[in-house]
């Protein structure tokens, strides 16, 4: 088995699942944690929605202590962006009105307002 590293890419076994994660044996002496927020690109409300105990999974390795055999680990680094993701946000900017006067600190824009309020 290659060495494990941070950045290298792994499979293991998922050992324990707690709300703020799962835990994950990779190799035969390392275990690791895949934070909620790792474990994929959409929002996971409960982890239990996209893995149980027992599953394989691939990981990517953030970090790892060689002394305590403990990892950092992300699902979510290994998988693709969803793409609808990025279509979404273009058709959103699509929508967006468009900004003709440019960006102003408020400072500038400030005796531009009370100009206004005053002919209102």
């Amino acid at each position: 088995m290659p060495k494990l590293e941070a950045g290298s890419i792994a499979k293991g076994i998922v050992t324990g699942i707690q709300p703020y994660g799962a835990f994950v044996a990779i190799g035969e002496d390392i275990q690791g944690l895949v934070h909620i927020s790792e474990v994929s690109h959409q929002f996971v409300k409960d982890i239990r929605d996209f893995i149980k105990v027992g599953d394989e999974v691939t990981v990517k390795i953030l970090s790892i202590d060689e002394k305590t055999k403990r990892a950092s680990l992300s699902m979510r680094a290994v998988k693709a962006v969803p793409s609808v993701k990025k279509e979404k946000r273009q058709a959103e900017l699509k929508t967006m009105p468009e900004i003709s006067a440019g960006f102003y600190t408020l400072k500038e824009k400030l005796r531009e307002w009370i100009e206004q309020s005053k002919h209102e």
